[in-house]
């Protein structure tokens, strides 16, 4: 847990001033945690999820200095450069640095998702996502969600939403 917190200290310093961006991969990474514990993810893969959680937006600061925005797209393209600096600097091993810039680089891909790791974070970060774009799940996005912990957690936290969709 200790490079974990190392991380989200490096991670909330990265994006200094940046509030919002702080709040999200938070909860991004609170909802990664949880749901992985609750389907009982081994240890090694939960941590290796929860540092992909807190990096998994590390490239929209770059993103945004060179085109002045940032779409899922350039988020993947920019953010595996930085997060292996950063995790490499903090001294987390080459194969999970490896592995948690794969997921960085297709956190907004959603065709062949590969691994609980990338299940999870999938799903986490649409969580946090469509609530602060004030958006509901509507049925592809319900579809990307496999685990039973990320389901309860959709369909609880958007019940009205679901509701009012499907007629109920």
């Amino acid at each position: 847990m200790e490079k974990i917190n190392q991380l989200m200290l490096a991670m909330t310093d990265y994006f200094a001033g940046d509030a919002r961006r702080i709040q999200h991969f938070t909860k991004v990474w609170a909802y990664a945690r949880l749901i992985a514990m609750e389907e009982h993810v081994d240890g090694e893969t939960r941590f290796l999820l929860e540092a992909a959680a807190l990096t998994h937006d590390i490239g929209i600061r770059d993103a945004e200095a060179q085109f002045g925005y940032n779409n899922g797209k350039l988020q993947e393209q920019f953010g595996p450069a930085p997060a292996q600096a950063l995790l490499q600097r903090l001294g987390f091993d080459a194969e999970l640095t490896d592995r948690v810039c794969f997921l960085i680089a297709h956190h907004h891909t959603y065709q062949s998702i590969e691994g609980i790791d990338y299940q999870i974070l999938i799903e986490a970060d649409f969580l946090v996502n469509l609530f602060e774009s004030q958006s509901a799940p509507n049925d592809t996005v319900r579809a990307l969600f496999t685990t039973a912990t990320g389901k309860r957690l959709l369909e609880t936290m958007y019940k009205k939403e679901i509701d009012h969709a499907s007629g109920h």
